[in-house]
């Protein structure tokens, strides 16, 4: 048996170990064979030193993801420590990931329905994902869209989303066309920048290979070659969504995600979301796959409110 000791650097210790030693206490639930003790910022781990060896690499991606993220949630945790033993995680860790992002960041389906969302996406060329905030439908295609470029089955990834966000009017932004478009399209970017480094991504953006643009700018095109991601689809009006669908080219995907709940369109314009997937669910080649509560991987709280605003609107009905 031996000991080694872990100091956690660039973040409170509270956020990794939890109030009280909460995370703690979950982490000793997937090490069961190591004696964990910790003492302000630091972590004394005793054991076998294979165990203890792939302890630490789990525990300092806990770390990692604590500075970058604020938080670590239940989902998270359990994810990057694992439920199997320490002598299967290297095969555990490499099995259904996507993409290895930056900083060591593995990239893979954290939840039931985003593993159904990846084998729809595989199997079928139009995938419609429809779900609540959090429940990661836009990570996870981005996710796929980066791994089909790496492994060259598509030469570009097109990511697009309407430019209406809570009614707001482009008109009034400060700023020239690209500066009052990149609000709208920060999230695209955000996960991006997780999945690529900073240089290759600058390269691909300026090069074309990644092109980000409101859903507008698809009119007139054919996009072949291409992951094409129509994020935010809830606030696209039917029309929109048959002019963006229609410009589907040759060895193109196409996953459409939206959140029915968040519709933001101005002057109660209806969304063309929920009548394109009726009548696209039961064609050839087009899947629906739907997320739930289940499925939000951010903070714990997010849950929570969406079931107290999914009970209010049921309570409104009646």
């Amino acid at each position: 048996m031996i000991e080694q000791l872990i100091t956690i650097t660039g973040v409170d210790p509270v956020e990794v170990l939890g109030a009280n030693d909460a995370n703690l206490r979950l982490i000793r639930t997937h090490f069961p064979k190591l004696s964990l003790i910790a003492r302000g910022d630091t972590l004394k781990v005793s054991g076998a030193e294979a165990d203890i060896n792939v302890f630490v690499e789990r525990f300092q991606q806990l770390i990692e993801h604590a500075a970058k993220y604020n938080e670590l949630p239940r989902k998270v945790l359990d994810d990057i420590m694992g439920t199997s033993g320490p002598g299967d995680r290297d095969n555990a860790d490499e099995a259904g990931v996507l993409v290895y992002g930056n900083a060591g960041l593995r990239v893979k389906a954290r939840t039931r329905n985003q593993e159904k969302l990846v084998e729809a996406v595989e199997n079928n060329d139009m995938v419609f994902a429809i779900g609540p905030a959090g429940t990661g439908k836009t990570y996870t295609a981005v996710a796929l869209a980066v791994k089909a470029l790496k492994e060259r089955k598509v030469r570009r990834i097109i990511l697009t989303r309407p430019a209406v966000e809570a009614g707001e009017n482009l008109g009034f932004l400060p700023g020239d066309l690209r500066e009052k478009l990149d609000p709208y399209l920060q999230p695209l970017y955000d996960a991006l920048r997780e999945m690529i480094p900073a240089s290759k991504l600058a390269d691909h953006l300026d090069e074309g290979v990644i092109q980000i643009a409101p859903l507008a700018f698809m009119r007139g095109r054919t996009l072949d070659h291409a992951f094409v991601i129509l994020d935010e689809a809830q606030n696209a009006t039917l029309p929109q969504l048959k002019m963006f669908l229609t410009r589907m080219g040759r060895n193109a995907k196409f996953v459409i995600t939206g959140d029915i709940t968040q519709v933001d369109l101005p002057d109660r314009m209806p969304s063309g979301l929920l009548p394109t997937v009726s009548m696209l669910r039961n064609v050839e080649g087009v899947n629906v796959i739907e997320l739930d509560e289940k499925d939000v991987i951010r903070h714990e709280l997010v849950i929570k409110v969406l079931k107290a605003f999914r009970e209010l609107e049921e309570a409104n009905k009646k």
